[in-house]
């Protein structure tokens, strides 16, 4: 069956985060003056980078089951966790384990026991800071991408595929990017084709809509452009779907629609649902 193959440090899962660091990312989402949309996907990509050192972390340490990239497109094309476009993008889990950019002291709130929440403090490693400035480069920033997943496939060819997440809040300022996600989706390993999901950031209050199954549901152009960039889910995230309580349908595709904090949160775990490191 694709995409079942196990990760391990021979054959180890590529996730690569394409995050949108144009001008209008400093402004806030909807209804929340206080939390700007660069931010929060800052603060949600930090999460889902220690998460993924906590999934990779053993008696003897952290173990290279992935290796990681993020390009960050506004006024530049960058690589988002240190490196360069292309060849030294991706990064050992091991490497982002030993060094955060820095260890912030944050407060959480946490449920007491008794009905309500208290405040406790906690440490938030952070390898990723938030920027806007600039337009929305994204054919570019595809195109870098695949420049890397070509790098790992050629590498690992017997891995899970690459998974790329792309998380914007707007149009691309140069041109279409189909083309260039469709390049992605056609490179793969012998366990499946590359996976390329698609997240837009809310720019109203509404809804979220997550992993739809017919662009018919869409009313303009740039989101049907957005599904048709769009992967099918694969059994595995497929399953997690209906397991978080989305009425998935087949064919349900991993892009979302109108995304509030929450919903980036949900996107970002279930994208990278994986099979199991073995070892």
């Amino acid at each position: 069956m694709p995409y079942s193959a196990p990760i391990s440090r021979a054959n180890p899962a590529c996730i690569l985060l394409l995050i949108d660091q144009s001008r209008s990312m400093a402004e806030p989402f909807v209804g929340m003056a206080d939390q700007t949309k660069a931010g929060m996907v800052a603060d949600a990509v930090n999460r889902l980078l220690q998460n993924l050192v906590l999934r990779s972390a053993k008696a003897d340490g952290v173990r290279d089951y992935f290796q990681v990239g993020v390009i960050g497109y506004g006024r530049t094309i960058k690589a988002g966790l240190g490196g360069t476009i292309p060849h030294e993008l991706l990064v050992p889990i091991s490497r982002l384990g030993d060094h955060p950019l820095r260890i912030e002291n944050r407060k959480k709130l946490t449920p007491d026991g008794a009905g309500g929440v208290i405040e406790q403090a906690i440490k938030f490693p952070v390898w990723f800071d938030p920027e806007a400035n600039g337009s929305t480069p994204m054919c570019e920033a595809f195109a870098a991408a695949a420049l890397a997943v070509k790098g790992f496939v050629d590498t690992y060819p017997n891995a899970f595929p690459p998974i790329v997440l792309n998380l914007t809040d707007g149009k691309p300022s140069d041109g279409n990017p189909q083309t260039n996600a469709r390049a992605i989706r056609n490179m793969g390993t012998s366990d499946g084709s590359a996976l390329v999901f698609n997240l837009l950031l809310s720019s109203r209050p509404g809804m979220s809509v997550y992993f739809i199954s017919d662009e018919g549901l869409l009313a303009d152009t740039y989101g049907r452009m957005l599904f048709r960039m769009s992967s099918e889910l694969p059994p595995r995230m497929f399953d997690a779907a209906r397991a978080e309580g989305f009425e998935v349908t087949p064919k349900a595709r991993g892009v979302v629609f109108n995304a509030d904090p929450t919903a980036v949160v949900r996107f970002l775990d279930i994208g990278t649902r994986i099979a199991p490191a073995v070892r």
